[in-house]
C-alpha cells in the first residue's frame, strides 16, 4: 500500500477522491486476448493499447473540445506509466502482456486520460509492454531491478522499430510519456534521436513525471519556449508547501518546464493563465485550476480548484502531471507541430 500511495500511478486525482469507475463516453478497445509466446508481436493490433488502425480510448476527445476532424499530420509515440501496482502481484517483476485486467486498467486510465491529450493533430501509437512492477523502483537487488526495467524497455524498443519500419513513412514524431513511460522514453530518445538522423523528424519530446537532467542529451536541448522544436520538456508536480530532501527548490540540475508558459524561468504564473484540466468526467474542462512555478527540480503549484478539491490534502501531484494541464498540453502540441511544419 505504501508503494501505491507514493506514486498514485494509473488514476487521476479525482478518481482517488471519489473511488469510482470513470464516467465517460470513452471509446473502448479489445484488451482481452491470449499471447501464446508471452512476447509482444507488434504486427498484431492486440499488442497496441492505442493504434490508428483501431478505435481505442486514446481517440477520445473531451466533449467541450469536439470539433471538425483535423488532419493528423504527426505521430505520437506514447509510453504509459506503471499500472502494475497491486500488492498481491509484487512477486511479479513484470506484467504479462496478455493480462486482461491490467490492460483494461491501462486503457481506461493513462491511455484515456493522458494519451488523448495528444490526439488533436496526431495519430497515437501506444504499445503494450511488459511493464515493471511499481515495487521494482524500490528493489534493492540491482540485477533484478535492471532485468525488470530492461525487459520492459526491450519491448518498447521493438515496438518503436516496428513503428518506424511499417508506419512512420517520414512523418513528424512526438515522443510522449509519463512516469515509468518516461524512464523508458528517456532511454529511447538517447538511442534513436540524440545525434542521429531521426532527430530531424522530432517535433518535441514530452518526458513527464520523472526527473530528467538538463544535460541528458548531447544534441537535444530543453525547450525554452512554446515554438521551439527538436527539444524536450519535462516536469514533476508538487504543491507549494511540499517538503522533501530530494524534491526541492535548490537542485538546478533537473529540467523543469512550466506547462502554462512553456518556459524554464522561475516566474510565478497565476492560475488565470492555465488553460484547462480534466477530471474523471470528460464532459467538462476545468479552467484556471492552479498556478505554477518552475523552480529547483520540480514544478510547484497552488492547491487546484475543482469540485471536491478541498478534500484532497496530498501534496504530491504526480498522478495529475498531465491531467492538471490537459488543455495546455493539447494546445502546445498543435502549436509545435505548426512550428515544425513551417
Amino acid at each position: 500500500m505504501k508503494l501505491k500511495a507514493a506514486f498514485g500511478l494509473g488514476f487521476i486525482i479525482i478518481m482517488t477522491l471519489v473511488g469510482c469507475s470513470p464516467k465517460t463516453t470513452a471509446i473502448t478497445s479489445t484488451n482481452n486476448f491470449v499471447s501464446e509466446s508471452g512476447v509482444p508481436d507488434y504486427s498484431q493490433l492486440n499488442y497496441w493499447a492505442s493504434h490508428p488502425g483501431k478505435r481505442d480510448p486514446a481517440d477520445t476527445v473531451p466533449k467541450p473540445l469536439i470539433e471538425n476532424e483535423l488532419e493528423k499530420v504527426a505521430d505520437v509515440f506514447f509510453l504509459h506509466p506503471t499500472t502494475l501496482t497491486d500488492s498481491e502481484k509484487m512477486s511479479e517483476t513484470n506484467g504479462r502482456i496478455d493480462d486482461a485486467e491490467l490492460n483494461q486498467k491501462t486503457d481506461l486510465s493513462p491511455i484515456l486520460y493522458q494519451a488523448s491529450a495528444f490526439n488533436e493533430r496526431s495519430k497515437i501509437f501506444a504499445p503494450r509492454y511488459r511493464q515493471a512492477h511499481i515495487a521494482m523502483y524500490y528493489e534493492k537487488d540491482s540485477a533484478r531491478k535492471y532485468a525488470a526495467f530492461n525487459l520492459a524497455y526491450e519491448d518498447i524498443k521493438n515496438a518503436f522499430i516496428y513503428y518506424l519500419e511499417h508506419y512512420n513513412q517520414g512523418r513528424p514524431i512526438i515522443i510522449a510519456s509519463h512516469s515509468q513511460g518516461t524512464t523508458h522514453s528517456t532511454r529511447l530518445l538517447k538511442e534513436f534521436f540524440d545525434g542521429k538522423p531521426l532527430a530531424k523528424q522530432l517535433v518535441c519530446a514530452y518526458l513527464i513525471g520523472m526527473g530528467v537532467k538538463k544535460n541528458q542529451y548531447e544534441d537535444i536541448p530543453v525547450c525554452n519556449d512554446s515554438l521551439q522544436t527538436g527539444c524536450f520538456v519535462s516536469w514533476r508536480t508538487y504543491r507549494n508547501d511540499f517538503k522533501d530532501n530530494v524534491i526541492n527548490r535548490t537542485d538546478n540540475s533537473i529540467a523543469v518546464v512550466n506547462p502554462i508558459t512553456w518556459t524554464t524561468t522561475n516566474e510565478i504564473v497565476g492560475r488565470e493563465k492555465q488553460k484547462g484540466a480534466i477530471l474523471y468526467n470528460l464532459d467538462k474542462i476545468y479552467q484556471h485550476t492552479q498556478g505554477a512555478q518552475a523552480e529547483g527540480n520540480a514544478l510547484w503549484v497552488s492547491h487546484p480548484r475543482f469540485p471536491g478539491s478541498f478534500l484532497y490534502n496530498k501534496k504530491n501531484y504526480h498522478a495529475g502531471d498531465i491531467n492538471l494541464f490537459y488543455l495546455d498540453i493539447r494546445k502546445d502540441v498543435s502549436r509545435r507541430i505548426d512550428a515544425y511544419l513551417k
